[in-house]
């Protein structure tokens, strides 16, 4: 973990990264001396490819695979440029590094991030790889190809593999930027295919890639115990008790910090093995401060937001035009208040670590989804340098964005300090409902008008949000929760002449955090049902009433209030393309019906159609989900693409019918999934369609853009359906009987 500064400028970010090439001449200063030609067994262009002599190549994976297929879509980049088959590469997994660049997988940003950069490097050592085989046949390189990992020369039917000229290659310099060049999409062999998960056989069969499934020599289980109500603290505990049980190696008290994302007070019980630990865990006593959260409910915060919400907003985040006026001179009006829950992200693979303090090292085995800020939060919170911080990054069973918190991390390693040996922590199910960094709920209170042609006039938002008190230069403020902040560029806003956007905070204590497609997940639900609302007042079709709104052809507004401009032709082409596919307007009969959303998120444009039965005793079934995107000019792989898409469906739709927390004393009430169902086999949609629309624009991720739409899209669905209007979630909450 130790490098130089130059070492570390060569070793992260954009064209750097690409250019630095460690086995040349030009990098020898600075790794020392390179191998002799005789001595050289492998070929390492950069610190993603390495390429044996036996023509093997191995390429490493730098960011976190969390089950969105990073680990083998990104590896697919660098080979499809290095021109080589697939079953010529073996993957690796990187550990936290300097020399990677960023490493964290979140706000589908690995691929958009690492896209163009992976192109490059692949295709810079396909040209040192060239010009080995030019310089060995003493033949101009512009006569060289490749294929399948081996150098051609067509006119006198060379063929050398790649193995046979690495001495050579790993002597070469670096080629000039304006000299690498990419290949030519219509010639991809790899990319757009359909590849199977490098850890596939794994999976299926059981074997160790789990932060769970990690074990070092001597390892020790741990298991830490916080108060129940977020913020309070230990008063005291029974710890000499549970040192005297069998298999207690130690019971002591962390006394945290106050941040609510951070090392939160509790009690860590360590012993050899999961059993002695939990067996000692249901013989503690604790005495608990609760601190001043303890009596916050649901309840009161739904009777709070209600008397918020009919007042004038805290902060105002777009004013356009008189909404007032607008809504009296208006054709037809129409008022709601939408609700949704805090919920939590229930990864499969509960928050895990393992910590070992040795030698002046914390040595970390971690299913992150953001390392660096798990190096962090260990080195400020526990006054390790960083440098002396060393993290593997193990596959995670799930994040939805739970991992890119790091309070897991710092609770392993916290009590790893007080231990001489290994020690993995493990949270049980009910810590990780009752102590996750949750999706806050939220209110909207929206008025709408349409004038006597159905267009849409008037648009009013107050969302009244939840918030945490921090500390900021010296001040006490309330700051949103993550996916919290309604922002004033959101859709529709600048797209109606009178807009007003307000925003209110509700004080909690509750720790929240980003989940799958941060504010995109909810203010998709609220602003499309109510946009559908508005077009059955004005007696229109709900789609052409969406495509006046967004209004012309290929016109590009400012942003989608996150900084990325906003293509309303893009958006255009996938709603019109989803509504063909599905088959909109053909008739239904009652009891059935079809709805349709769209959403520009991390990204991504995806558009998305419904088609539902509801019985006359309310029991619905979503029959048929039609899904557009378009992320880009390429699809990476084309089976783990499809795979994104459904799972994001099927992961909506399970959030719109069952999830929900309740709050009573400061507390979460569930505490394992019978309290907290999620989706099942039967109730998943028996067809997804997945269309994928290729445009000229740079390629861009997929594990977030496709989820926001679905919840809408079955609501209005569920309306033309029965006539009856979904605005609580979930929809377990909502009666769907119809006559």
């Amino acid at each position: 973990m130790k490098h130089s500064r130059r070492q570390l400028l060569q070793g992260s970010g954009g064209l750097l990264l690409g250019l630095w090439l460690p086995g040349s001449r030009a990098a020898s200063d600075a790794v020392g001396k390179p191998e002799s030609v005789a001595a050289a067994t492998e070929f390492k262009p950069n610190a993603f490819i390495r390429i044996a002599s036996s023509g093997v190549v191995t390429l490493i994976s730098k960011q976190p695979e969390i089950g969105q297929g990073i680990k083998t879509s990104l590896p697919m980049v660098l080979a499809e440029e290095l021109d080589i088959r697939w079953q010529d590469v073996r993957v690796e997994q990187g550990d936290l590094d300097p020399i990677y660049g960023s490493q964290f997988a979140g706000g589908s940003l690995s691929t958009p991030n690492n896209y163009t950069d992976f192109q490059r490097l692949g295709a810079t050592a396909r040209l040192l790889l060239v010009r080995a085989a030019a310089a060995q046949w003493q033949l101009p390189e512009t006569e060289l190809t490749t294929e399948a990992g081996h150098v051609l020369h067509a006119k006198t039917k060379r063929r050398i593999g790649y193995g046979a000229l690495v001495p050579a290659a790993a002597q070469l310099p670096v080629p000039k930027a304006d000299e690498v060049k990419l290949k030519d999409p219509r010639h991809y062999k790899l990319l757009g295919t359909r590849i199977g998960g490098v850890d596939n056989p794994a999976v299926v069969t059981g074997k160790p890639l789990f932060g769970i499934d990690v074990r070092q020599p001597g390892q020790l289980t741990a298991t830490f115990v916080k108060c129940p109500v977020f913020g309070g603290k230990v008063r005291s505990a029974n710890l000499e008790a549970i040192k005297a049980l069998p298999g207690v190696r130690d019971a002591f008290v962390v006394e945290g910090t106050s941040n609510l994302n951070g090392l939160m007070p509790g009690v860590a019980i360590v012993a050899e093995h999961t059993w002695a630990a939990l067996s000692a865990r249901k013989q503690l006593r604790v005495d608990w401060d609760e601190g001043p959260y303890a009596t916050q409910s649901w309840r009161g915060f739904v009777q709070q937001a209600d008397t918020l919400g009919s007042q004038p907003g805290a902060a105002t985040h777009r004013r356009d035009g008189d909404v007032n006026t607008a809504l009296q001179a208006a054709a037809k009006t129409v008022t709601a208040r939408y609700e949704y829950p805090f919920i939590s992200h229930a990864s499969i693979e509960p928050q895990n670590c393992t910590a070992w303090w040795h030698d002046g090292v914390m040595e970390l085995w971690a299913p992150t989804q953001n390392p660096g800020a798990g190096q962090n939060l260990v080195a400020s919170t526990l006054g390790i340098p960083k440098e002396q911080i060393k993290l593997h990054m193990t596959r995670s069973g799930g994040g939805f964005g739970r991992r890119l918190s790091a309070d897991y991390i710092v609770e392993a390693a916290a009590i790893a300090k007080r231990v001489a040996a290994p020690v993995q922590l493990v949270w049980t199910r009910e810590d990780d409902l009752q102590h996750d960094h949750y999706r806050a709920g939220g209110f909207h209170f929206l008025r709408g008008g349409v004038d006597a042609q159905g267009h849409v006039v008037a648009w009013h938002d107050h969302f009244v949000t939840f918030a945490n008190r921090v500390e900021r230069e010296g001040k006490s403020v309330l700051a949103p929760g993550s996916g919290g902040y309604l922002g004033g560029d959101e859709f529709p806003g600048r797209w109606v002449p009178n807009c007003l956007i307000e925003q209110t905070p509700l004080e909690c204590g509750i720790p929240m955090g980003p989940w799958r497609a941060p504010g995109s997940n909810v203010f998709s639900w609220v602003v499309h049902s109510f946009i559908d609302e508005l077009a059955h007042a004005a007696g229109r079709d709900p789609l052409q009433f969406r495509l006046d709104l967004l209004g012309q052809q290929d016109s590009v507004a400012p942003t989608d209030g996150r900084g990325a401009p906003y293509h309303v032709g893009r958006m255009r082409a996938v709603l019109q393309e989803a509504a063909k596919r599905a088959g909109w307007g053909t008739p239904l009969p009652k009891g059935r019906g079809r709805g349709i959303a769209f959403q520009f998120s991390h990204r991504g444009y995806v558009a998305q159609v419904a088609e539902v039965t509801v019985s006359r005793e309310g029991e619905l079934k979503v029959d048929r989900v039609t899904v557009v995107t378009d992320i880009g000019g390429q699809i990476v792989n084309l089976s783990g693409a499809e795979n994104q898409v459904q799972g994001s469906v099927i992961d909506a739709l399970g959030t719109l019918m069952h999830a929900q927390l309740d709050i009573e004393g400061g507390r979460i009430v569930q505490s394992n999934f019978g309290e907290y169902p999620l989706i099942r086999l039967a109730e998943s949609p028996p067809r997804i369609d997945v269309h994928f629309m290729k445009t000229d624009f740079p390629v861009t991720g997929l594990g977030e853009p496709a989820f926001p739409p679905l919840a809408p899209a079955v609501c209005n669905a569920i309306f033309a359906a029965t006539g009856h209007r979904v605005r609580k979630m979930p929809l377990s909450s909502s009666d769907l009987r119809w006559a």
